[in-house]
């Protein structure tokens, strides 16, 4: 049994009301007209990158998987939809049975995406689909959004261990999210303990300034820290003097101090006399680790400085400036009648602004150029080109509705590693760019590029 089937106190009992209003008032019309049987697919898409960013990160599939199992709606929430009158008595006695039956496709977890990438496609009946929209898109949106932070970050750290330390910032149970987020997106570790308990993510952490407080003097609190913790702990040197601090850590453990945190001023500055006065001390292997409030950018300024860590909090789990991907869910094909062999047909909403959307169900693939780096992102509705058919991105997650594609953390945190090194190098550029890549659409024989 793993750490994700005990059935922890940071889950919830049921997702049915994660979702919005709408849905059951959608649900309830279309079972009052008979529409609510037919067979619909329905795609989660972004029209447009961030604002500057270069390419997406897919995070959250696997909480996504949880979200449909654990969508089961019990007697307190038929209770509470009966009270306020939500919804009629014919819908509540439908959702009493509510089981996802249908299918689920994606891009697996950690891939990268682009502009129309159909990141994920739900297949069934409208209305067991249909419900799913809110819960899908909170997970995915707010997942995807750190990990995308997360892998600039990482490509900024270029190799540097990255500690992710955001739990104070966001909410509590967002907290744990961020903390898997990040971990796929390049990070080493996390001070959150819930996410080491439910994800087994490895867990850090020492001290604060409370602690050097507390006592009569730094001398007493670094030598409480290392009789407790041992010569291998990290020293935070910044309560008072950066200096005399170093001098007197070193003094206490040894040339065997594990490290020493800065958590404030000049850092690019107080890092290189740091290392300096650690190199003279004979503590050569004691490494530097820097906190502070920072992103990509301060992460990628102190690239010239001798920093061996990084943690970084409220950057990280806001998304860095953008704490949502704009994904939508969209119904892009319906049957033509309730009938299970009726004809999927097209459908696609008509709008100006930029919110348009191609019906169809989708396929994608990434086109590679003649050294393997990727150049295109190929979205279709019919058949797959013969020279794409080994490069398609998305994979059954949820079949007949049973999971069938849930994996350990480390493999989507592995592929995703591997699918930035197959972007082209400008993907890791922090200027702000265009996506780093085109995304062509081709239906039938039309190929247009987006």
């Amino acid at each position: 049994m793993g750490v994700a089937d005990l059935g922890l106190p940071v889950d919830v009992p049921s997702t049915a009301l994660f979702t919005d209003h709408y849905e059951l008032t959608m649900l309830q019309a279309a079972l009052r007209a008979g529409t609510a049987g037919r067979r619909s697919v329905f795609e989660v898409f972004t029209r447009r990158l961030p604002d500057g960013r270069r390419y997406g990160v897919v995070a959250g599939t696997g909480r996504v998987l949880d979200a449909v199992e654990n969508f089961r709606v019990d007697e307190g929430v038929l209770g509470f939809l009966r009270e306020r009158r939500i919804v009629d008595q014919e819908t509540l006695d439908w959702l009493a049975d509510y089981r996802f039956n249908g299918d689920i496709w994606g891009y697996p977890e950690g891939e990268v995406y682009f502009p129309g990438s159909p990141i994920m496609r739900v297949e069934g009946s409208f209305a067991e689909s249909v419900l799913l929209e809110t819960v899908i898109l909170s997970i995915l949106n707010h997942d995807s959004a750190v990990a995308a932070a997360a892998s600039r970050m990482s490509s900024a750290a270029d190799g540097r261990g990255l500690i992710e330390m955001g739990a104070r910032r966001t909410h509590e149970l967002a907290a744990v999210a961020a903390a898997r987020a990040a971990y796929i997106g390049g990070f080493t570790t996390t001070s959150d303990l819930a996410a080491g308990f439910r994800y087994d993510i490895p867990t850090v952490g020492t001290s604060a300034h409370a602690f050097t407080l507390l006592h009569d003097s730094e001398r007493d609190a670094f030598r409480a820290q290392v009789e407790s913790l041992g010569r291998g702990t990290t020293l935070l040197v910044d309560t008072f003097d950066v200096a005399e601090a170093v001098r007197v850590a070193v003094d206490i453990a040894g040339p065997e101090l594990g490290a020493v945190r800065i958590d404030s001023g000049d850092l690019l500055l107080v890092a290189h006399r740091v290392r300096q006065q650690l190199d003279e001390l004979g503590a050569t292997r004691t490494k530097i680790v820097v906190t502070s409030d920072l992103d990509e950018y301060a992460i990628a300024s102190l690239r010239a400085a001798p920093v061996d860590a990084y943690g970084v909090g409220t950057q990280l789990v806001t998304g860095s400036g953008h704490p949502t991907c704009s994904m939508v869910y969209k119904l892009v094909a319906r049957a033509e009648s309730a009938d299970p062999k009726a004809r999927l047909m097209p459908v696609a909403k008509k709008s100006v602004g930029g919110k348009t959307s191609i019906g169809g169900r989708k396929w994608a693939a990434r086109r590679l150029d003649e050294h393997g780096v990727a150049e295109a992102e190929v979205v279709g509705t019919g058949p797959v080109p013969e020279e794409l058919a080994d490069r398609q991105l998305l994979v059954q997650l949820v079949k007949g509705g049973e999971v069938v594609a849930r994996e350990p953390l480390d493999v989507a945190r592995d592929r995703h590693a591997a699918a930035r090194a197959n972007l082209p190098l400008s993907a890791t550029q922090l200027s702000r760019g265009e996506p780093v890549i085109p995304t062509e659409y081709m239906t039938g024989r039309a190929t247009e590029r987006g």
